[in-house]
């Protein structure tokens, strides 16, 4: 199987962000944002996808931490893309369920070329702890746009705002594992009628 590791650097005034990825890890982390809940949130994303993940983030947290979610959903998405490369013997979609406690969310899925995200998503309070939740809808964002995938993310139930973010997170996870999975069916082949993504 080719080697699916990316490396991804991004300069702006507001953010400077490096990302390492391995899509055939074993959901090893290594995350410095300044962010707790976020690194929380991406710890997940890592642990339940089997990837291998380090971020370095420096972001403008002293204006907001708008600047620094959302880049860092672009640099994750451009590392996606670039460690998925020709997309040739993926699954490309991907969906997953999960459960925590009260709260359970679902995450559907595709590399497909077409950039969107579906976020269907109410939170019972605005932050978790010092962090402003409406950033993960931007987070996604960045993510979908870089990586080129359509998502679709819906709370169906839940009533505490941390449980309900990591079942998203997780979902988010394990839907990402089965789309980048090679099937051994069509290993040689690209997952479309059109023969492109």
């Amino acid at each position: 199987m080719k080697n699916r590791i990316s490396k991804i650097e991004r300069n702006t005034k507001e953010t400077q962000i490096k990302a390492e990825l391995n899509l055939d890890g074993n959901g090893i982390s290594d995350l410095s944002a300044s962010l707790p809940f976020l690194e929380h949130m991406l710890e997940q994303v890592t642990r339940h996808g089997m990837f291998d993940l380090s971020i370095k983030a420096v972001g403008d947290l002293d204006i907001d931490a708008h600047h620094t979610v959302e880049d860092i959903g672009i640099v994750l998405g451009q590392a996606f893309d670039k460690a998925l490369g020709d997309k040739i013997g993926i699954t490309r979609f991907g969906f997953f369920y999960v459960p925590l406690d009260e709260s359970l969310s679902r995450v559907v899925l595709d590399f497909s070329g077409r950039p969107g995200v579906q976020y269907n998503v109410t939170y019972p309070r605005s932050r978790v702890g010092d962090f402003d939740i409406d950033l993960l809808q931007e987070f996604f964002h960045g993510f979908a746009n870089h990586a080129k995938a359509t998502i679709h993310i819906d709370n169906i139930r839940g009533c505490n705002a941390h449980h309900i973010a990591e079942t998203i997170f997780k979902a988010f996870g394990k839907a990402l594992k089965m789309a980048v999975s090679i099937d051994p069916r069509q290993a040689h082949k690209l997952p479309s009628t059109k023969e492109m993504i």
